[in-house]
This record gives C-alpha cells, structure tokens and sequence, in this order.
C-alpha cells in the first residue's frame, strides 16, 4: 500500500504499527493517531509524539507489521512523503500496563493488610493459575527458570501462583507464609542491548522470592542477592519482540510491605508500615531509601546522573522515563480515597481493580489485563487464615474472583492450567525460541473468550454470593476445620465454568 492509496481512504483503516514521525517544522500539521497500543498517552496523540530509533527516509509509507494502530489518513496528501520516517526495527513503546496496590493495616477493616494487582500482558497471552506445594529438594540440585538454572534451596514454600504460561516464573501470588509479590515493568538509564542477554527474568525472581521468603522482607532479601549474583535479563514476551524491561516489586505479608525497584543489579527499597502504596511503571523510590544496593550512589554519580552533593534520589538518578504516568496517581487517589475511614477491604480492592476510566482495569488493547489477583492477608494467631481471590482469565470487569486458602492437602483445579508441552516441542525452550505459536490455553479461559461477557451480570452475582459466604466463615473461622477449605477454589472454577455452558 502506498501513500497514494491511502489519501483515498474515507475512513479511519487499520495500519499496523510504524511509528510515524515528520521533521520539528511540519509538527503542526500532523495528522492525529487514534491510539490502540500499551502505551499511556491520551486515545488521540500527534504522531510526532512517539520516539523513534532505527529511521529511513521513504517515498512512500511503507506499513511494518507489530502493534494495531488506528490512523486517521485524511490529511496524510498534505505531507511529503520524502520527510515520513518510520522505524525500521519496529520496536514498541514501552507498555504503560500493570498496577499493584498495598493498603496497611491502619486503614482496613480489621487491620488485615490487602493486596492487588491487575497484571497487564500481550493480549493474546494465557496467564494460569497454578499451585505448587511444600518441597524438600535434594543438596546441591538446581532449579531451571525461564532461561537458566541456578542453584536450589534445600526446602520451598507452598505457592499459589498466576503466570504467564510459557514461562517459569510468575506475575503475582503468595506462599504459605503470607508473603504476596507482584512485580511492574521500569525503564531505566542502564537498560541496553546486554539486556537481550538470558538471565533470571522478573517474573522468575518473584517466584523465587515466594518459594524462598518467610516475611516481605526475607522474600526481598531473596530477590537481590539473586538479582546482584544473577541479573536480570532476556525477552519478556513470547509474542512480542525485543520487549525487554528491568523490574519492580511490591511485596506485602501480614505486618508490612516493601516496595523494591531494581535498575541492572543495582536496588533501592523502601519500608512501608502503615496508610497505602502503589506502584505502576515508573520508578518512584526518591530520596527515602530504607534500603539500598552497596554502590549505588557511586553508580550514578559516575554516570552523571547525581552531582555527589545534593540529596540522592533513586528515581530521579535512574530512570529513563520522565512520564511516571497518569494511572499511578489515579491509583493512589482512589486508595486514598476508599481508605479515608479505615474500612478498606476486600471488595475495596476489587472495584479498584475493575476502575477502567484510569486505565488501571484494562479491557482491550494491545495489551489487556490478563488476569487479576486480590489478598487479604491476615496475621498469625488471629484466628483466620489469610485468603488469596484469583481470576485466571482477561479483565477483571467480566471475570469472577475466586478464593484461594492454603491448606495441608489443597486441591487446585486443573482447569485454570494450561497443557503441558514436551520440552522438545515447546518453542520457549527450544532454540532459537519462539519460532512457532502453540496453543497454551486452559479450559477456563477458552470458556470465559468465547462467553463474550455476554453473562456478565450473572457471573458478578455469583462472586458476590462467594464473598459474602467466604469473609462470614473466616470473620467465625475454626483453624481446626481449615481442611473443609481443601477444595475452595477448585469448586468456584467448577461453578464458574457451568454458567459458561
């Protein structure tokens, strides 16, 4: 299709993804972009608005197949095409997607500390909901991540976990212990081309951090002694080309949360005890670092990033993204907002994760809320256990959170996990690595995709039964019957799945 075709188009067409841009003196006259990609600008943007990094200057617009963009051609005969650049290597913006939510005990009801997270992905992603018992491993095994093995622990926690099926590690989840992580994509000044090199991936260091940690803090300890020994590194996606990202985590247990940002090996984190905290995209640890990678000042001061004087701020010095986006701060305003009289709680932190006007609940798009995860976390010795509601399937809007409780003999349903591939045949272990799609969709999704959201209110009602029947049993819970919780979840995904017959 050249430029000649496309001034003849009435109405807006599909184009794939070129990020187009213009020379600084025709940015008045560009046309404008109804935007449908990850990234977190306003629906209608001027094209010279996204950054470019391989060019060439073209005669006519040659369209690049990656990411569905939306063009408004009408003024497109107005423009030389001599000054169209287009990027080449068609590298996406970076996905302004994914949101996870702590709100102390302080401010909730009961004083049990609750934890969310929308894990926004590729929308043609299939996350699952797995469980993987207490294990004891035998000394000096090794355990195979994503990429690459590192050595194993003597014995594992319990986990619940929801995570991208091609892949080792997890986007979010809790272990038996009561530690919940979830993790959020940063862009940092050391990112580079060394970050295509396979090493532990965010998601792998989460799951690590759960299997290993027995507080917040000791599952963060984990975390980066890892992260310092091992890096980070390697594709983040199975569809999407060079998505390479570093990471940041929220982590929270029945007492308190940490917020742990990573840029290369180097950290900061900060120790949060009571009111509310969010983290989305962008690195927001400033200048109150609790705690710290050794060096990491010398590490900016080095680079230029901090003149050796002034207050040392983490974020200010590392990141390479100067936009820390509109969906963090609507995220705080609501948590602010619904925690106001100390009475948060689980349904609080459902109707923020289902809040689409600020982007945090992500329907469709390139990248979509993939599956959700609410916990609230409740202390030992207070008589209830702490209770993990899971939706393994996109957007939280149209799907049903349902209830996941830790017991000797749980029994997960194997219909939120997706078939097993033989390693030989599964093209995120075979290398060269992805060079083929297979089919890694669960039962309960495929159900849910094809129901089309068409018994939407139905399914919000029977959520609502479950919760009110879950929170009376724990708020009268006996420790001594937990094994009538064997089969929760795997129940509610047996209900669930009958409505969409």
């Amino acid at each position: 299709m050249s430029l000649q075709d496309l001034t003849h188009v009435d109405d807006p067409v599909p184009v794939p993804y070129s990020l187009l841009r213009v020379e600084p003196q025709l940015h008045e006259s560009i046309p404008l972009a109804k935007v449908s990609h990850p990234s977190d600008v306003p629906r209608e943007q001027p094209l010279h608005h996204f950054q470019l990094l391989d060019v060439a200057i073209l005669r006519d617009v040659v369209l690049l197949s990656l990411v569905g963009v939306v063009c408004n051609t009408s003024h497109l005969s107005t423009l030389n095409p001599l000054v169209i650049l287009i990027i080449m290597s068609a590298k996406p913006p970076p996905p302004k997607s994914c949101d996870t939510f702590v709100v102390l005990g302080d401010r909730t009801k009961g004083g049990h500390i609750v934890f969310g997270k929308n894990s926004d992905r590729p929308q043609d992603e299939v996350q699952e909901v797995v469980y993987q018992p207490t294990t004891t491993h035998t000394t000096g095994s090794k355990v195979k991540c994503t990429y690459i093995e590192i050595d194993q622990v003597e014995k594992t926690h319990a986990v619940i976990l929801s995570k991208p099926s091609w892949m080792w590690g997890a986007e979010m989840g809790a272990n038996d212990r009561g530690v919940c992580i979830g993790n959020e994509a940063v862009w940092t000044k050391l990112q580079g081309d060394d970050d295509s090199t396979e090493r532990l991936l965010g998601m792998d260091l989460l799951r690590l951090g759960l299997e290993r940690g027995n507080t917040a803090e000791s599952a963060m300890d984990v975390i980066t002694s890892l992260l310092e020994e091992h890096g980070q590194g390697g594709p983040c996606s199975d569809t999407v080309p060079g998505l390479l990202y570093h990471n940041s985590f929220l982590i929270a247990d029945p007492t308190e949360a940490w917020v742990l940002e990573t840029a290369g090996r180097h950290w900061a984190a900060e120790n949060i005890k009571s009111g509310h905290r969010n983290i989305s995209n962008a690195l927001t640890i400033g200048t109150k670092m609790d705690r710290a990678s050794e060096g990491v000042k010398e590490a900016a001061k080095e680079a230029g990033w901090w003149d050796g004087s002034s207050e040392f701020n983490f974020a200010e010095a590392f990141s390479a993204d100067d936009n820390s986006g509109g969906r963090q701060e609507c995220g705080e305003r609501l948590l602010a907002k619904l925690s106001e009289g100390g009475n948060f709680g689980l349904l609080s932190m459902l109707s923020v994760l289902r809040d689409d006007k600020s982007g945090i609940c992500m329907s469709d798009g390139f990248f979509v809320s993939t599956s959700s995860q609410v916990s609230v976390l409740s202390s030992d010795g207070c008589g209830r256990p702490s209770c993990h509601w899971f939706t393994g399937t996109p957007d939280p809007k149209r799907s049903v959170f349902k209830p996941f409780i830790f017991t000797d003999n749980v029994k997960i349903s194997p219909h939120t996990q997706s078939p097993k591939i033989p390693d030989d045949k599964d093209p995120a272990k075979v290398v060269p690595r992805f060079a083929k799609k297979v089919n890694r969709t669960h039962l309960l999704y495929r159900r849910q995709q094809a129901a089309g959201g068409c018994n939407a209110d139905t399914l919000r009602d029977l959520e609502s039964k479950c919760v009110l029947e879950t929170e009376a049993v724990l708020e009268n819970f006996n420790m001594e019957r937990l094994s009538e919780m064997d089969d929760l979840f795997k129940d509610c995904v047996d209900s669930e799945l009958k409505f969409y017959k």
